[in-house]
């Protein structure tokens, strides 16, 4: 390794400083799956891929006792070396040297070498016999289902990508074109592209998959393929429990309540409401939580009894809730004989008796929320004003925003892009996520005070407003008050701007920190359509000729070739739903959602 001579005594200082930060222990070595923190440190902020690269040359030259642990002087060598290597390679090259968007920030075999992950096997249960229920008569698994619940087969079954597939088009239908999925005859690349095309479709649909690679999913890891199959199960089973899509929702409104305080509550909080309402109905005490308030199930006995169909409706045959149960003294029993009514109703789904009773919260609130979307038994509610659902609750394109920083892992959730973002929380963790250094101590956390909390949410949101000019954002106009009143077109204005520079970032890091422009973009599509030999091209991201298809698909084609199948492509003069069956087969396997993220097409 380059000995300390070739750094500079501030670069050497500044690198002391960046180790000691990793180095908690201060053993003088730092664990090999470390090392992409540290370069980050370091101000070389590196994709995974190109910290394996080194780790592997590495391990080769330098780790001569293999201990898999690094010293500073060898760390100084790495850095020397990064620092004089061509480290800006073209940004074609860097592109075709991925297989989709979500290998940046992936988590490599090293990163989590010697880490024991621990995983409920209640949850692992759940999971299996609900995708075998729902995809029991999918030809396309047929050679993979049914699986057992009892044994490990979910984690050697998803490997291939197709089930992860299948599962995200049931939470969220059409969000993977079915010809995009690869099927038969598979082979390791091929289900490497459906485990891409799968991470990046439950990333689209809100899914946190920054720390989840396609290798983790193809080796199995049961943590990583329990929490993304969570993710994906839960946005499915909640995705109507939301006003915008369930205006019965508004008959929880209590008394004076306005319609805007409603919408502030997240899917979870409306179910709970949405239970509580009917054990009022019953005069049953309410519950505060889906664990320790449900384990006796006496709250479930009311619950099932209320939502029953009486036999009203002609298309829905009366069902009568069994009380018998509910006066079991013991809770293992009396939880499953409140199953046996559930099952009436077709809902025994999620949870076992065991379950019930142990208070698992994340089962349960699956449990309630089927039941939920079988038999809501709310009214619809009259006088919807619905300039305030409209304004509220946005556009397809809030959904592509919250779903983005969802993705991203944002703390809290957020269910409603204006509401949710009014002390800017959220807005200054996404600062941090373009990489802008961010002063937390000048940031107000939650739970806020009554008096002054106010006062606190607005400071919030002007730091949040000086971040943005700091990154010279265009926010003429805007200011912290408009942030902290959820004005809808100045909120907007400032997180399209951040999800911009986020796209740009990953851009740069698949190309190894090129500088990346939109028309960097332009020119890069232009010069590869060109030299395939294709006829389309693109003037600007707001080219209406985008619209087609046509220059994304023949840029995915000279990118991964063969992997456009034209006979399935319409084209010529195009509108409408011919367009909307072009843009559907756009594989997201590929890179170009991101790159065209940069542009509103």
């Amino acid at each position: 390794m380059t000995n300390t001579a070739h750094i500079s005594r501030d670069d050497l200082e500044d690198l002391k400083e960046a180790f000691k930060k990793i180095d908690l222990d201060g053993s003088g070595y730092i664990n090999d799956y470390e090392l992409q923190d540290l370069l980050r440190e370091a101000r070389i902020p590196l994709p995974g891929y190109r910290v394996r690269e080194i780790l592997e040359q590495f391990m080769v030259v330098a780790d001569s006792d293999k201990d898999c642990r690094i010293s500073f002087d060898e760390f100084i060598g790495i850095f020397h070396e990064l620092k004089n290597s061509e480290v800006s390679k073209s940004f074609r090259q860097a592109i075709n040297k991925k297989q989709g968007i979500c290998a940046v920030g992936g988590m490599s075999a090293v990163s989590t070498a010697g880490t024991q992950h621990s995983y409920s096997e209640e949850e692992k249960v759940a999971f299996v016999n609900w995708i075998n229920r729902m995809l029991e008569n999918d030809p396309d698994c047929s050679h993979l289902l049914p699986m057992n619940p009892a044994s490990d087969d979910l984690f050697r079954i998803v490997q291939d990508g197709i089930i992860l597939c299948k599962v995200i088009n049931l939470s969220q239908p059409d969000t993977i074109d079915e010809r995009a999925i690869n099927k038969k005859k598979l082979t390791p690349f091929t289900m490497q592209e459906n485990l891409n095309l799968a991470l990046n479709s439950a990333s689209a649909i809100g899914c946190h998959v920054v720390n989840i690679g396609a290798g983790d999913l193809r080796e199995g890891r049961p943590h990583l393929v329990l929490g993304l199959l969570w993710q994906a199960i839960k946005i499915g089973l909640l995705a109507d429990v939301e006003i915008s899509r369930n205006d019965a929702l508004l008959s929880l409104l209590h008394g004076q309540e306005e319609v805007e305080e409603l919408m502030k509550l997240s899917p979870e909080e409306l179910l709970l409401r949405w239970v509580n309402h009917h054990l009022e109905n019953a005069g049953w005490s309410p519950i505060s939580n889906l664990s320790s308030d449900v384990q006796d199930s006496r709250a479930y006995f009311h619950l099932l009894k209320q939502v029953a169909p009486d036999g009203s409706d002609v298309t829905e045959p009366r069902v009568d809730i069994d009380f018998t149960g509910f006066h079991q003294t013991d809770d293992l029993s009396r939880a499953e004989q409140m199953l046996e009514q559930a099952d009436q109703l077709c809902c025994r789904e999620f949870v076992t008796a065991a379950d019930v009773v142990s208070g698992n919260s994340k089962l349960n609130l699956a449990f309630v929320a089927n039941i939920f979307n079988k038999y809501p038994a709310l009214g619809h509610h009259e006088n919807v004003d619905w300039n305030v659902m409209e304004n509220g609750m946005g556009s397809a394109e809030e959904k592509t925003f919250r779903n983005w920083m969802n993705s991203l892992g944002v703390t809290p959730h957020v269910n409603h892009l204006y509401s949710d973002l009014t002390d800017a929380l959220v807005i200054i963790q996404l600062f941090e996520r373009i990489g802008v250094s961010v002063d937390w101590s000048r940031v107000n956390k939650p739970p806020y005070p009554k008096l002054g909390g106010n006062m606190k949410k607005l400071e919030n949101c002007n730091y949040a407003v000086q971040l943005g000019k700091n990154c010279n954002f265009s926010l003429v106009g805007i200011g912290g008050q408009d942030l902290a009143e959820g004005k809808p077109t100045l909120t907007l204005a400032l997180v399209w701007q951040l999800m911009r520079k986020y796209t740009i970032k990953v851009l740069e890091e698949l190309g190894e920190g090129q500088q990346v422009t939109e028309e960097t973009i332009v020119s890069w599509v232009n010069q590869t359509l060109l030299q395939a030999g294709k006829s389309t091209s693109i003037t600007s991201f707001k080219d209406k000729t985008i619209s087609s298809s046509a220059a994304v698909l023949d840029l995915i084609d000279e990118i991964q070739p063969n992997s456009i199948r034209y006979d399935l492509i319409r084209s010529g003069e195009l509108v409408g739903e011919d367009c909307l069956n072009n843009a559907k087969y756009v594989p997201t396997s590929s890179s170009l959602p991101l790159l065209l993220m940069l542009g509103r097409t």
